[in-house]
This record gives C-alpha cells, structure tokens and sequence, in this order.
C-alpha cells in the first residue's frame, strides 16, 4: 500500500480513536471514519486532457460520490491501486450539493481482518432480496412441474434450470434499474411467473373459443426462461454486476434465444413448433427495438410474458422509489429513479 494511502488510526480529538460510523448517518459538514464499498471507479478528462476519476463508495443505505483530480493526494493510489469491489476504511467529510451525496476524503485504506473486530462486516454492504433465493427457486421449479402439462416442454424448462441453479440463486436481475442486488434475479422470473400464471388463466378461460387455444404451458415455460441470458450477459460481483463481452455484444435476448436452442437439441420429442413459439417469447419479452427486442410480439403467449415482466420491472423501479427517505413534508420523490419521474408520495396519508 503506498504510503499516502496510510491511516492514522488514532487521529482524533485528545489522540483517541475515533468512532466508526455508518456512511448513511453522516449530515452534511459531518468528519467521521466509516466503512464503505468502492462500488464505481470511473476515469475520465476535464477539458484540458488532465485525467481525473469519479469514484462512488457506499453502504445499503447511501452512495456518494469523491471525485479524484490529477492534482489529488490521492490520484496515485486510486490509478494504481483501487478497485471496484474492494472495501475500505475512510476518514471524510459528508457534504451535499447540486450534484447530489459527496465525500471529501481526508484519509483512506483497505480494510483488513482487525476491521471486523471493530464491526466491519462485508454482508453489511451488499444488497440483496428480502426472500430466500433457496426457497424461490423451489418454488419457481414447482411451477413448472405443476403447470407445464407438455412432458417435452417441461423437461427442457427443468434442465435449463438445473444447469444454471447457482447463478440463478445468486444473480442479481440486472445491473442497474429493476432487483439490481443479489438473488434479485429469481426474485424477478418468479414474481413474472405467477403474474404470468394469473393471465394465462384468466384469458384462456376468457378467450375459450380462440384458435389455437391459449398455450399456458408456453406462457409459464416462456416466463421462466424470458431472462435465461443473462445467465451469459452478466457476471456478478459483490459491488453489483458488470456486462460480459458476449452480453455487451449479443445481449441476454439472443444468448437466451440460443441457451435454449442448445438445450433443445438434448429433449427427445420436443415439438418443432412449440420450440420456436418458446423462443420468440425470448425473442420478443422487451417488445421494442429500442428496448432490445428485434420483433414485438406476434402470439397471445409472448404478449401475456412481455406484460408480466414489464410491469413486474417497473413497479419495483416505483416501490424502490417510493423507499427512499425524504422529509415526511415532502409530496414528491425526486426525478433521480430509473423511471425518471417524481412519484406522487401523497398528502400526509397513510
């Protein structure tokens, strides 16, 4: 560690130690040592070419933003050494302004294993589901079983399952914007699937006389597997997910489109048609070009799935929105959400 990343442990009023604090707890003026995850470490150049980095470290609660200018103690270190991921032991200065949370580092260091003796627990800093990822997987799988009359179908759903459990179990839905934290993805595909359960439901019987008939084997089928590339698309770290190469180039839609493809040729007797009505449900869940998908939807099946995870997407954006902490005055939450709107909190009422 260079040696202007070294900390004064004892740097406090009358030489003590100063308390450790949480990062979320600070108010604006406030110096205090805290722990924090170094979540995004991003170069850049001002006008004039000089390099500099926009870091942000967090807790659960709170991310803010120091920004390391080439002229900065600590430029060297945050080039050289620091990475996104890695957890360290700040002493800063909370500070707030038209930019939003920021820190001013006085001085800064990895934590070490003596940390945890001082409360320093990783788990503390990674977001995650509110369920246990073990038990929404079960459950995901014994909608399968219990939903998917067409043997063929069912088996290719449960081995793509199986072959990527762990993943399934662990991985966040994605990298920013919707269940962006740990388990946040079976958290999201079991949630599509029983919205996508309660249409199939309603509208076949709804619909009886339609031909073909509502397939709701296709509909659980294609909400289970909607997301099934990114499996491919991202890798997951403990600061979040990043993009792979295969996921920055092809995306999750078409490596989805072709896990099941590879699957497919594993299922003895699996209906041609049912394989390619399965796959332009991937294909075509995000509906727009813009949004990823190269077709819209052409059947009553990937219509039902496209809806199911849109609105499962966004009213996760709105409830995230909607939990963060404001004035209890406050009518509005702020425009700084995925939705990019201001969320009518109401009028005092519960």
């Amino acid at each position: 560690m260079a040696k202007r990343t070294l900390f004064n442990e004892t740097e406090g009023p009358a030489g003590e130690t100063p308390d450790v604090r949480k990062l979320s707890q600070l108010e604006p003026g406030q110096q205090a040592d805290c722990y924090a995850l170094l979540s995004d470490r991003q170069r850049a150049e001002t006008r004039d070419g000089k390099p500099y980095y926009r870091c942000q470290f967090r807790d659960l609660a709170r991310t803010v933003t120091s920004m390391i200018w080439n002229d900065s103690t600590w430029f060297e270190a945050c080039d050289e050494q620091w990475q996104s991921g890695s957890f360290f032991k700040l002493r800063c200065r909370y500070l707030e302004n038209q930019y939003g949370p920021q820190i001013e580092i006085l001085q800064i260091r990895e934590v070490t294993d003596e940390d945890r003796q001082h409360g320093f627990d990783p788990a503390d800093y990674l977001p995650r589901s509110r369920f246990d990822a073990s038990a929404m997987y079960e459950e995901l799988r014994g909608l399968v079983l219990g939903e998917i009359a067409d043997v063929p179908l069912r088996n290719l759903v449960l081995r793509v399952l199986e072959a990527h459990r762990e993943r399934i179990c662990e991985y966040p839905a994605a990298s920013r914007n919707h269940h962006a934290y740990r388990s946040g993805y079976v958290e999201h595909v079991l949630s599509v699937t029983r919205t996508a359960q309660y249409l199939a439901d309603k509208y076949r019987a709804y619909y009886s006389g339609m031909s073909p008939p509502l397939s709701k084997d296709l509909v659980i089928a294609g909400a289970v597997l909607h997301d099934i590339g990114k499996m491919r698309e991202l890798s997951a770290h403990p600061h979040g997910a990043d993009y792979t190469a295969e996921g920055r180039l092809i995306g999750h839609i078409l490596l989805g489109r072709d896990m099941v493809r590879e699957t497919a040729r594993e299922i003895e007797g699996l209906d041609g048609e049912m394989l390619l009505r399965l796959e332009h449900i991937i294909v075509a869940h995000q509906n727009l070009p813009e949004w990823g998908s190269p077709i819209a939807p052409h059947t009553p099946e990937a219509l039902l799935v496209h809806y199911a995870d849109d609105i499962d997407a966004k009213f996760q954006m709105m409830a995230l929105a909607l939990g963060e902490k404001l004035p209890d005055e406050a009518e509005f939450t702020s425009r700084n959400n995925p939705l990019r709107r201001a969320i009518f909190r109401g009028l005092g009422l519960d």
